[in-house]
């Protein structure tokens, strides 16, 4: 009997760039981060994330219209919803949040890095995958890693406020629920079933983000400060994350074991610091550099299990 191709390890016949979807992933989603930090001065979290949404769904939904794919009914209707507000209104949200309310983008790298192991937990529990000991030494390596990966952040010089730097706990709260939600989100996306195809379902998950985030933005009264980069930062958010990236995690979800996707995740924190050390001139110590070694290979471990 035929092995099915793993979500992340693809097979060696599949076609050079459905091999390099992974790779893809992580280097977008890993951009998340970045933009939120440009966004941050010209839109309140909330706001921002509120004109995401509203330029994303017709969007989609008009590429649905132009493949001629079949929009669901019924229940695939409210589990596309419940996914997406989940995902991308709970889990942004959140972020976004506490980035503007001053969680630092190394420590919210790290805490996004916890993703990996509270989905295999939950898909456990709902769809009974298995780790095996492979898999579990990768999680395990993995949160290690992410640890040598910011370390040097957990000191008051690393927070960007001074050595007496503290963190707002109410920030870190949601923080946490941020990544707990996104990680209950993927496993209840792949517990459903995907009942709706890949794009109108994608459109559906947005429409239910849009319905968490947009009374929360107008809470904010909805904040924009009209400018190049308020622009730039929303095309960004809506072209190469919300369709790029997010069509892309969940086409490989669909592939195969959710807690493997998941593990792709512990490849963000140290490409996003990449990124960061590009665009604001951040450092990576050489224990970081380590770390990012040894997050490579849990990854790989992770996906074999």
């Amino acid at each position: 009997m035929a092995r099915t191709a793993s979500p992340v390890v693809l097979a060696r016949a599949d076609p050079p760039l459905v091999r390099l979807a992974p790779a893809v992933f992580v280097a977008l989603w890993s951009t998340g981060f970045i933009a939120a930090k440009f966004g941050a001065p010209v839109a309140g979290p909330f706001s921002l994330l509120a004109l995401r949404m509203v330029l994303v769904v017709p969007l989609l939904a008009g590429l649905a219209v132009a493949l001629k794919a079949p929009w669901p009914r019924g229940w695939p209707v409210i589990h596309a919803m419940v996914a997406g507000a989940l995902i991308h209104g709970v889990y942004l949200g959140g972020i976004f949040y506490a980035v503007k309310h001053g969680l630092p983008a190394g420590l919210s790298g790290l805490v996004v890095g916890l993703q990996p192991i509270l989905t295999a937990l939950f898909a456990r529990a709902m769809l009974g995958e298995r780790l095996g000991r492979t898999k579990t030494l990768g999680l395990a390596l993995g949160l290690v890693g992410l640890a040598l990966v910011f370390l040097p952040k957990l000191t008051g010089a690393g927070l960007g406020a001074g050595p007496g730097a503290t963190l707002d706990p109410v920030v870190m709260l949601v923080a946490f629920g941020a990544v707990a939600a996104i990680a209950f989100g993927t496993v209840y996306t792949k517990w459903a079933g995907g009942g709706a195809a890949l794009v109108p379902g994608t459109a559906l998950q947005f429409v239910g983000a849009a319905v968490v985030v947009t009374p929360l933005a107008a809470a904010e009264g909805f904040a924009y400060v009209p400018s190049l980069q308020l622009a730039l930062v929303t095309a960004w958010l809506v072209v190469v994350l919300s369709i790029g990236a997010v069509l892309i995690m969940l086409w490989l979800m669909r592939r195969g074991a959710v807690s493997s996707v998941a593990s792709l995740f512990y490849l963000v924190p140290p490409t996003t610091a990449v990124f960061a050390w590009i665009a604001f001139g951040e450092t990576l110590a050489p224990i970081q550099i380590a770390g990012t070694v040894l997050v490579v290979v849990a990854v790989r471990l992770a996906t074999r299990g």
